[in-house]
């Protein structure tokens, strides 16, 4: 084992991104943790030499007995990629608050605990690479998913502020907003949809919704998690690392789209998308 490998925590590795991410990260030579709730889907990880971690991003004790584990056994993380997440779809009128809730505590807060436990190892080595995985839907809107997209902007906010702060201690932020991906996401958020907004006041917008997205993910073009996993590597490899990365089907139309039109415009684009 080489003395001065890196080593770089992986959330959400149980499928997906994260999975796809832990895979290249082993195979460029780095010490990998991968953490998800469910450890039995992440055996090949473990085959393959990683380390896994049960982590609960809703359980404090949880997130910082995975850090303390970490800090024992190699001194602390360098490499964090904060992957985890999930989208709660259903009309915001739907949605019971305590999904609501959930939905933030996964994708913002669980997300924000972890980087302040692992910052303070960072700083005093005066290195480390923070890899937030936000969206397209970090910056672009879709019906029936404002819990979702509220936490997806929370995220791009959050690691700008904390961009500026950690750039004294040696530390990068990189903020990496995927398109469309073959993974458990949209079919997670499309079930949802159905059970929060399937048969309310909503639920002829469902359908529409739930059509899109079906055409979306059924597309030959969406890519493959691999594709996110490069982009990682990439950044967390380059010497001035850029504050955003954008990869992934269809992620750079959506957001010059996004970027080039009015609001009322955008809203017109949805209507038209969801005919």
């Amino acid at each position: 084992m080489k003395i001065n490998q890196k080593t770089a925590l992986v959330t959400g590795a149980s499928s997906g991104i994260g999975k796809a991410t832990v895979e290249l990260l082993l195979e460029n030579g780095y010490r990998v943790y991968g953490a998800a709730r469910r450890v039995d889907k992440m055996a090949d990880l473990k085959d393959m030499g990683a380390d896994v971690l049960a982590m609960d991003l809703t359980e404090d004790s949880s997130i910082v007995d995975g850090v303390n584990q970490i800090i024992q056994e190699h001194g602390g993380v360098d490499i964090l990629v904060n992957n985890a997440g999930y989208g709660s779809y259903g009309a915001i009128e739907d949605v019971d608050m305590a999904e609501a809730m959930r939905q933030f505590e996964v994708n913002v807060f669980g997300l924000a605990r972890l980087t302040q436990l692992v910052l303070p190892k960072m700083r005093a080595n005066r290195y480390g690479k923070i890899v937030n995985i936000t969206s397209m839907g970090g910056k672009i809107y879709t019906p029936l998913g404002g819990w979702y997209h509220a936490t997806k902007f929370a995220v791009e906010g959050l690691s700008d502020c904390l961009r500026f702060e950690t750039k004294q201690f040696g530390i990068d932020v990189i903020v990496v907003e995927p398109g469309v991906i073959k993974t458990e996401w949209g079919e997670v958020a499309l079930d949802g949809l159905q059970k929060t907004s399937g048969n309310t006041a909503y639920s002829d917008l469902a359908q529409k919704v739930r059509k899109l997205f079906q055409d979306s993910y059924n597309d030959p073009k969406a890519s493959e998690p691999k594709v996110i996993a490069d982009v990682i590597i990439e950044a967390i490899t380059a010497k001035r690392p850029k504050p955003r990365y954008v990869a992934g089907h269809m992620a750079k139309t959506f957001l010059f789209m996004r970027k080039i039109l009015s609001d009322r415009m955008f809203d017109r684009l949805l209507s038209y998308l969801l005919k």
